[in-house]
Order: C-alpha cells, then sequence, then structure tokens
C-alpha cells in the first residue's frame, strides 16, 4: 500500500496529512481558500487520496503555512513512495489553461533540485501570496527528494498561471508515480 500519514507541528504551524498514492478524495483546510484550491486540483488531477489540516500563524502572512504544507507533503510522498521502485520515475505534463501555459518535468531521483520560472502579474489571488508558490515546490521537491522543473511559459492572469503549474505538477507526478513491473529504474540500481 502507497500510503502516508505525516504530522508536522512548529511554533508556526501545525499539519495533518493522509496521502494515498492510489486514490480517494481530497479533504483540503489550510485557512487559504485559494491554497486549497491549488492543492484540491493537484489531488483530483493526480489521481491521489489526500486530507490536508492546517493551522498556521496567518495573522503574519501565507508564507509560513503554505512552505509548511509543501515540506509535509513532499514528506508524505517520499514516504509512500518507500525504497521508490516499481514506479516511472519521470514525468512531464504541458497544461494550457485560458491564456497560459505551464510545463513541468520532474524526476524522482533522490537528489532534490527545483528549477521555477513564472512571473506573476498579480501580487495575490485571494488571502494567497503569488511569491509563495515558488516556496511551495521547493519545499515539495527538497522533501521529497525529486529533481523538479516548472516553466510557467506566458500568461496575464496569475490565477490561470498559477493553478496551469498546480494541475501540470499534478500530471508530472502521476506519470512518475505510477506503478511498473521493473524494480529501480537506475542503472545505479539505487536512488
Amino acid at each position: 500500500m502507497r500510503i502516508a500519514e505525516i504530522e508536522r507541528n512548529t511554533k508556526e504551524t501545525q499539519i495533518k496529512i493522509a496521502l494515498d498514492l492510489d486514490g480517494g478524495g481530497a479533504e483540503i483546510s489550510t485557512g487559504i481558500g485559494f491554497f486549497d484550491h491549488m492543492l484540491t486540483a493537484f489531488a483530483v488531477h493526480g489521481g491521489y487520496g489526500l486530507k490536508i489540516k492546517v493551522t498556521g500563524d496567518l495573522e503574519v502572512d501565507t508564507h509560513h503555512t503554505v512552505e509548511d504544507t509543501g515540506i509535509a507533503l513532499g514528506m508524505a510522498f517520499r514516504k509512500a513512495l518507500g525504497d521508490m521502485s516499481g514506479i516511472n520515475r519521470y514525468g512531464s505534463f504541458y497544461i494550457p489553461m485560458d491564456e497560459s501555459l505551464a510545463l513541468c518535468a520532474l524526476d524522482i531521483s533522490n537528489r532534490p533540485f527545483l528549477v521555477f520560472k513564472a512571473n506573476f502579474n498579480e501580487e495575490r489571488c485571494g488571502d494567497y501570496e503569488t511569491c509563495c508558490t515558488e516556496e511551495f515546490f521547493r519545499a515539495f521537491a527538497v522533501n521529497a527528494g525529486i529533481t523538479l522543473h516548472i516553466n510557467v511559459l506566458y500568461g496575464s492572469n496569475s490565477h490561470h498561471q498559477i493553478e496551469a503549474a498546480f494541475k501540470a505538477f499534478a500530471h508530472a507526478l502521476k506519470t512518475a508515480t505510477a506503478k511498473n513491473s521493473g524494480g529501480i529504474l537506475s542503472t545505479k540500481g539505487v536512488l
């Protein structure tokens, strides 16, 4: 079973995550409406069962909640994947959303790295600070142990740009985490 539960508590955030890589519903509550929308889209488009409950210091701003959710969700993916054997390892996907186009390419490699390219015209989508998008993906990549490239190629509406990025990420990760009949996909024999 490819499941994981993570609980992460700091002075800034309290997070509980339950993840099932092979399906289930989405129940997301972070206190940030737009972020909940993105995480729900991620779960639906990835085909993941995902429950996230976050209480954060939103009186400061959204940064700690968004970044710490990325940390905990990355930890959950790493735990659910175990030794990373029997998966496709690589995934890439383009998502158009109205005037926006995003590309995600990733490698479940145990070598964390992020390349993130996006220019957002708006500072916020609702209460969500658009600059936190890169922080979420960095936190996820580092804690999941993946090499992650996200490029929002163009767009003028920040909501569309960010949603395209999250959906491209979901589809690329779905491809990479899909089961295959082999062992660890590496000439080294380990990741």
